[in-house]
């Protein structure tokens, strides 16, 4: 069973994830075994990559973990 972030932050999170995707983000998450990661197939426009490195790269890493989480999923077409 996968762990969903508490609702606080998994709003905030959520917020995040598709202010990214709204502005062209292309990233997917890959999520197995409960471990989260990103794949990066095609480059970003420059509003979602700007928004990426400025906004979520910073983010400690349980909180970018939270906003991966509610990418795109690589398992879903």
């Amino acid at each position: 069973m996968t762990e969903q972030p508490d609702c606080e932050n998994k709003t905030e999170a959520r917020k995040l994830a598709e202010e990214y995707m709204l502005l062209g983000g292309r990233r997917k998450s890959k999520i197995d075994d409960n471990i989260t990661d990103v794949r990066k197939w095609e480059d970003d426009p420059p509003e979602a990559e700007s928004f990426w490195t400025g906004q979520i790269d910073p983010l400690d890493e349980e909180r970018r973990k939270e906003v991966e989480f509610f990418l795109p999923s690589i398992n879903n077409p």
